[in-house]
Order: C-alpha cells, then structure tokens, then sequence
C-alpha cells in the first residue's frame, strides 16, 4: 500500500494517546496496519524528561512515524524546554494534556484541572511555540465540574488560539474532576458531539479534531463530515484490525489490506530484536492480544500469548503456537 497522502493531513485520524498502552512496541505494531495514522506516545511529565532518562521515555523507532509526543506539565519554562527536546529527538508534533482527570495529574496541577486556568495554557502553549518548529497542540475535555457551559468552553478555546494554537483535540464529554475515577469518567459523562461540532462553526479557522466512543471507521467517517479529524482510544486497542482500512478508507488511498497473519509475520522481526535487546516477550506480546478479535479462535490465541510469554524465556515461538489457534 502506498504511504503517500497528499490529499488529508494525519490528524485526520489519529490513535490517542493512553498511559500504560501507548508505548514504542504498541505504536510500532499499530504502524504496521496503518501508514498514515497519526500516533501518540503516552503521556509523559515534564519532570520525567528533565530529571529522568530521557533515552526511556523519548527514544522511538523512525517506522513509527507520524508520531506526536505527548506532555503534561503546567510550568511554561519547563515545557518551553521539553518541547526543544521532543522536536531535537525528531517528534512531528507536541501535543499538551488539558483532558487527563486522574488524581494523580490534579496534584501535579496538569491534566484537565487546567481547563479552569486558560491563561496558564496560553502561557504554556506559547512559551512552547517560541522554541519549537513543529506543531505545538492540546488535547482537552469540553469541560470539567461545574465550568462546563458552552460559554466557558468557546473562552477556553478563543484564549489558547489567541496564543498560537491552531490544533486542537477535544474528548467530547467533560470530566468531573472529583467522585468518579479516570475509568468512571471515559464512560459515564456523557458524549456531546455537537459541542465540537458548534466549537468547529465558531472557530473555522482552527483545526478541531475530536475524540471520545469512536469504535467503527464508518463512525470516524460520518465524524470526519463535521470536524476536521477523528481521533480513536481503546477501539484501536482493544480491536486493532480496525486500523487495517484507515488509509483506504479514511485517508482514500488503494492498495491490499494486508491480512492478521501476515501482520504477525512482519512483526516478527521487530519481536525477534528486541528479545535480542533484553526485552520481555510479554511487553512486547501484551499489544498484538486483540488482534485476532471476532476470528474464531480468538480467545485461544489470547490466552495461550497471555499465561506464556509471561514466561521466563519465552521468545518468539510463543507467538508461532498461538497462531495455531486461530482457524482460517
């Protein structure tokens, strides 16, 4: 399949980024089934990156690009600087957490409690674009608690774009900050489409792409005739076979869709190197689980991955056996 699109950007679909799943395997697998994708790394602190490894928590395979990086943080110095090195390690993008609700993220005064501090974000958003050449971007709910009126969302936006930001990712329900727990709160606030349908209306300028309960690319494309893009969560993990028609479908390009067998097989080398590396089987197997999904067999061959690539050992002839269970 061609990867040349010259007709829609890669924010037109993106995977979203998620703590604990996002990872440099998970995105490496999910390049292999769409090449147009854009792709997100989890979300990482600006702490992390300036006082940790910044080899752990930055370096990417080049195969994995377009992929963004995503930071949390609310100092505009400290992000301005993480920004320059996210660029410097050859990100496309840098996008800023506005939307996470955990209690964690709260006490580190990021994530979607930052939607009740608009000028921080701005000051944020603008430290960032003055050190960096790529597209610096945010990702928000549509509201948090009760500051959740159409009003205060359209003031969020108008002072964030007046800083520089041009893109914008909004999770279409708003997070309730306190009482329900990040689980409780990518399903219970309910989904309002129509909010970033209005947010696009108002500000056509803007590139608004939304996400939240996108499971099927016929959803995305009737999603994709009101904002300028879709971006998918859990879907395309949990499902990620689901991404095999993205840039047909999505991005208009021809070419054969390639098969779930012969997905593993050109995953194998990847798997094969970095067992060589010193990784776990396990952290790498743990992405591919849903891969065989609605196949017959399916449940087989997540099971056999999951009680043996845990195994001391365990190397790429766990994944061979697995592929026995499924029945073509």
């Amino acid at each position: 399949m061609s990867t040349e699109n010259t007709k829609y950007p890669s924010y037109r679909f993106s995977i979203a980024p998620m703590l604990d799943w996002t990872d440099k395997h998970c995105r490496y697998f999910h390049r292999l089934l769409s090449k147009n994708a854009l792709l997100y790394t989890e979300m990482v602190t600006t702490g992390a990156i300036l006082h940790g490894s910044k080899e752990r928590f930055l370096a990417f395979n080049d195969a994995e690009n377009p992929v963004a990086f995503q930071l949390g943080g609310s100092n505009p110095a400290e992000l301005a600087r993480c920004a320059q090195i996210v660029e410097q390690y050859g990100y496309d993008e840098v996008n800023l957490n506005v939307g996470c609700p955990s209690d964690r993220v709260q006490n580190g005064r990021f994530g979607a409690c930052l939607m009740a501090e608009p000028d921080l974000v701005a000051e944020c958003i603008s430290a960032m674009q003055q050190e960096v050449s790529i597209p610096v971007t945010v990702k928000s709910r549509i509201g948090i608690d009760e500051q959740d009126s159409y009003e205060e969302l359209v003031e969020f936006v108008s002072t964030i774009a007046d800083a520089g930001c041009k893109d914008f990712i909004i999770h279409a329900r708003k997070a309730w900050l306190k009482g329900l727990s990040p689980k409780q709160n990518r399903d219970i606030p309910p989904l309002c489409y129509d909010v970033v349908y209005q947010i696009k209306k108002d500000f056509p300028a803007l590139n608004i792409s939304l996400n939240g309960g996108v499971t099927s690319l016929n959803s995305a494309k009737d999603l994709l005739k009101h904002v300028d893009g879709v971006m998918v969560g859990r879907e395309a993990y949990h499902n990620p076979y689901l991404l095999a028609e993205v840039d047909a479908q999505i991005f208009g390009l021809s070419g054969v869709i390639k098969t779930r067998h012969e997905i593993v097989m050109e995953f194998m080398p990847y798997i094969s190197q970095n067992l060589q590396n010193g990784e776990r089987l396990h952290s790498i197997t743990r992405h591919i689980l849903g891969l065989f999904h609605g196949v017959a067999g399916a449940r087989a061959w997540r099971r056999y991955l999951s009680e043996n690539a845990t195994k001391a050992g365990a190397d790429e002839s766990v994944v061979f056996e697995a592929l026995n269970n499924i029945r073509l």
